[in-house]
């Protein structure tokens, strides 16, 4: 039996914008390597192979990681004019369970996201990554308009592209559904998604998201000023413990129950300044220049000139996990970022940034390319598509009211009411605040938590998440549960065991 791949490819290419050129006929059985043979726009380089079932090798800093109990796959490998790597990966055809899901990256990428791929294919998605145009060590490619272009937007639009033409070519058939899931630069990717290429997907996951790319660096800076305007940092994890402790016995128990975390920061009054010690040195009191330094953290950067406050800062309840950007130097992402993308400077000091003239700049050089705060979603509602954004509160690196500022302003833009037109928001785009958690993951609350079963029952199903229920988990065992509501309702305690999700109702 034959079967013609490029004709099926480029039916596919029809309706995601690429084509599939050149028929070529190849032995139905040899259907993974004969992807290779593919031609599509602007790929300069396509290799495929089938992968048995068993361990499987991926490359990792480091080395090679071995990863066992793989399902047999194909695996694609391509290019992208000029150096945008990606790779697919397709179970057999009788393990794929007809959905597409594509991973995002983190940082400044510059890999392939095999460790967000393995569960994906163990569970029978087909799954792409790309490594956004450049490779992890060298960052060169920060200061090239197109590099940064390509990381920015283009790569992960280019790899969805591709992928749906493989697996049309490869099935014989497009994806029942499209997903996209990604955390921190994968959010960012997913908003610039939904923003820019609003018919990729059906459904995207988007957490704790780069989306204010220029604010988020500008305000990591400005903390790092606040913490050592000069030499060491006033504030060590001995300062940051009293602070948290004090914070939380203020506001803890505002959401009914005492547990570590605070349920929503913006209802904490806390002010440092209760601690400033009335006389001497103390281990459980700061000084003047250390309360000072945690007020300008709380509040976040404001112009100098004109007073403007430029970007949320962090919260009441997050202290212990400040040592990042509070530390001995400026975080190094937003020290190479500046330095090359901004001021192209090697040696630039970046404790002279200037909070008027060069913000400015800073969105001229790379706004453009890197931010993703368009708060007009029309067309990706209008599609039908569905959206997950969700923010640890204790989030030390994004900011996590800046996700609460842009759900509002999506709202505003393609909603109506006097709820600021999140009522109608919610039918298509919700947002997930998690008490507790850091970047990601990790954190006092419970931060793990399935928000891709809840955007395929919504996408595929129509079942909108009220709720999705998140766990803590240490030393392997789940010891508390806890409801993540749809901003803006929060979790409140109405009884039971304070460590099981049923014993909190989402309200406002």
């Amino acid at each position: 039996m034959r079967t013609t791949i490029a004709a099926i490819g480029a039916g596919v290419a029809l309706s995601i914008g690429v084509q599939a050129a050149q028929a070529q006929e190849v032995e139905t059985g040899s259907a993974c390597e004969a992807l290779a043979d593919l031609t599509l726009s602007e790929v300069i380089s396509l290799e495929a192979e089938s992968v048995p079932g068993g361990p499987f090798s991926t490359p990792s800093f480091g080395g090679q990681q071995v990863v066992n109990d793989l399902p047999a796959f194909c695996r694609v490998r391509g290019v992208v004019d000029p150096a945008i790597n990606f790779e697919v990966w397709l179970p057999e055809p009788d393990a794929w369970n007809g959905r597409f899901q594509a991973v995002g990256g983190g940082g400044f990428a510059g890999v392939i996201s095999y460790g967000a791929m393995v569960p994906n294919i163990q569970t029978g998605y087909v799954t792409a990554s790309t490594d956004t145009g450049h490779v992890a060590s060298d960052l060169e490619w920060i200061h090239d308009e197109g590099l940064l272009r390509d990381y920015g937007y283009r790569a992960i639009n280019e790899m969805t592209a591709k992928s749906k033409a493989v697996l049309g070519a490869y099935y014989g058939r497009p994806a029942d559904y499209n997903y996209f899931n990604g955390c921190s630069t994968g959010g960012r990717q997913g908003l610039m998604q939904a923003q820019r290429f609003p018919d990729d997907y059906d459904g995207i996951v988007s957490g704790a998201p780069v989306n204010h790319f220029v604010a988020t660096h500008y305000t990591q800076l400005w903390i790092a000023l606040a913490a050592k305007p000069v030499g060491d940092t006033l504030l060590t994890p001995t300062e940051l413990s009293v602070v948290n402790s004090a914070a939380l016995a203020q506001c803890d128990s505002i959401d009914g129950v005492e547990d570590g975390v605070i349920e929503d920061p913006r209802m904490c009054t806390f002010d440092p300044g209760t601690l400033q010690c009335s006389s001497g040195a103390s281990s459980q009191c700061l000084n003047a220049e250390q309360v000072e330094a945690v007020r300008k953290i709380y509040a976040g950067p404001s112009n100098p000139r004109t007073g403007e406050h430029l970007h949320p800062g962090l919260v009441p309840g997050s202290e212990l996990s400040w040592v990042l950007v509070a530390g001995s130097d400026l975080a190094p992402i937003p020290a190479e970022y500046f330095s090359r993308s901004v001021f192209n400077d090697r040696g630039w000091d970046w404790r002279t940034f200037d909070f008027d003239a060069d913000v400015e700049r800073s969105y001229e050089a790379t706004g453009e390319a890197l931010v993703a705060t368009d708060p007009d979603l029309g067309e990706f509602r209008d599609a039908g598509n569905k959206l997950i954004l969700y923010h640890g509160w204790n989030d030390q690196v994004i900011f996590p009211e800046g996700s609460i500022d842009y759900y509002e302003r999506v709202a505003a833009t393609v909603g109506r009411g006097s709820d600021g037109g999140i009522g109608e928001t919610r039918d298509f785009f919700r947002l997930f605040m998690a008490p507790g958690m850091q970047h990601c993951r990790g954190g006092p609350g419970p931060s793990q938590f399935d928000a891709q079963a809840a955007i395929e029952a919504w996408v595929e199903e129509g079942i909108a998440p009220d709720r999705i229920e998140a766990s803590l988990v240490e030393d392997g065992d789940v010891t508390r549960t806890r409801p993540l509501c749809p901003y803006p309702e929060t979790a409140r305690y109405i009884g039971g065991d304070s460590n099981q999700a049923e014993s909190f109702a989402c309200s406002q």
